[in-house]
């Protein structure tokens, strides 16, 4: 099989090789290649060693990225080419990095150490496709399968097994019933991964058009790295909207909403509070008051914990604190809701609760999504016609309220009645009214 390797990547081969080594395209270039996919990276292996491999590119520039493990990144037509010696891997006692490598001539060896058979290809033009552990077969059943024995890839570097249900997510492909049950076997290992990896490998997971079958089937390595969810599985509503336990809900929504991290992310742990929550009535019907405020409020520890951005936090947690504010038709709420948690995340809640309506008694699916139409219509035209939605948009200033003979303390809470009066359609954003109206708060 050919591939179209960019001219950066056939340029650095054919210098290695005029210098008498080897040298391959390696790893994921060579799997989505393989899938008619455009690679994002393109990664080489050489038998070379980092000096060497330097001498060869004399006349580039050349960085040392990663000496110790091999690596070299050449600066080739202004852009960056990662190139590793083939390596052996020697002891791992992380669960994440070899204590030491050493270097090796066979490509086949470098191969041996990679994670799974999909990942485990080289490439060379004149050589073609090297696979010595039927990459190319398991692309074709669509199967992610470990080189070699699971429990020793995953007790090498645990990272392995959120790579293996993210891969299987992204992917679409089923994982091989070794590597799975060694997947669920040995899940306790991630407690030795770092979090800013977890929290990497887990938005990319949930972004995955495969998402409900990993939440579904991995639910025990999910509650590994977020134990809080686990209350969710099995957990039942006792409300006629609901068809199905918090955690099958959850596996619903995620699904249903676009694949946007935050988003993602939001429909994950929405319903997180709701089993603390929970309330049977007289009559048998479950109701779970508060949930979206504390959800948000564990929420936000969970991705402290997990090292998402302070601004990532805000729009997750607020997309959380709002989720049970069902349109129903009011647009003047709704523009209130706007005003004080800003227009695009009011826009990302009706996803958030379209999304949630799939997870729900599809006899009432209808009813929802239409309500979230009209209101997601309500702000189109909001946006459209540049309503009034903060303070600092009224045709009145801090200055003017001054000149009324209004106390500077009172500035604030002036604007804010003033602005509620626009939104309200109570007086129009003109400065001669808003005067007028202030005028009238004095007397």
């Amino acid at each position: 099989m050919h591939i179209n390797c960019p001219e950066k990547i056939l340029k650095a081969i054919a210098l290695l090789e005029s210098s008498g080594y080897s040298a391959y395209a390696v790893g994921g270039c060579v799997r989505d290649s393989i899938m008619g996919r455009t690679p994002n990276d393109w990664d080489m292996t050489t038998s070379a060693t980092p000096a060497e491999t330097r001498a060869v590119f004399k006349k580039f520039r050349t960085i040392a990225t990663g000496i110790k493990h091999g690596t070299v990144t050449v600066i080739i037509d202004s852009e960056p080419v990662e190139i590793t010696t083939m390596r052996v891997d020697g002891k791992y006692s992380d669960n994440r990095h070899p204590e030491n490598v050493s270097f090796t001539q066979k490509i086949e060896d470098d191969l041996s150490r990679r994670d799974f058979t999909v990942n485990a290809m080289a490439y060379n033009p004149k050589t073609g496709i090297i696979d010595p552990f039927g990459g190319q077969n398991d692309i074709k059943s669509k199967t992610i399968r470990c080189v070699g024995n699971p429990d020793i890839r995953f007790n090498e570097d645990a990272l392995r097994i959120l790579r293996a249900i993210r891969f299987s997510s992204v992917l679409g492909f089923d994982i091989d019933e070794k590597t799975s049950q060694s997947i669920i076997n040995n899940r306790s290992l991630l407690q030795n991964i770092s979090k800013e990896r977890i929290r990497v490998e887990l938005i990319k997971m949930l972004c995955g058009q495969n998402i409900e079958k990993i939440l579904t089937d991995y639910k025990s390595v999910i509650f590994e790295i977020i134990p809080e969810l686990a209350a969710e599985d099995g957990f039942l509503q006792h409300t006629p909207y609901h068809i199905y336990d918090v955690w099958t809900h959850t596996t619903k929504v995620v699904p249903s909403i676009e694949p946007k991290s935050d988003l993602r992310v939001a429909a994950l742990l929405h319903d997180i509070e709701k089993p603390s929550m929970f309330r049977l009535d007289s009559q048998g019907v479950g109701h779970f008051k508060g949930h979206p405020q504390k959800g948000a409020e564990t929420a936000e520890n969970i991705l402290h914990r997990l090292r998402f951005s302070n601004a990532e936090i805000k729009h997750i947690t607020t997309i959380i604190r709002l989720h049970d504010e069902r349109p129903d038709g009011n647009r003047f709420h709704l523009a209130k809701l706007c005003s004080e948690y800003d227009i695009d995340n009011v826009k990302d809640t009706l996803k958030l609760i379209l999304a949630d309506a799939h997870g729900k008694n599809p006899e009432f699916f209808d009813i929802e999504a239409d309500a979230v139409h009209v209101a997601q219509e309500q702000i189109e035209f909001m946006k459209e016609n540049h309503a009034c939605l903060k303070t600092s948009e009224l045709d009145i200033n801090g200055n003017d309220i001054m000149a009324l003979g209004i106390d500077r303390t009172m500035i604030r809470e002036t604007l804010e009645f003033l602005l509620d009066e626009v939104i309200n359609e109570r007086i129009e954003n003109k400065k001669s009214a808003l005067s007028q109206a202030a005028k009238n708060i004095i007397k």
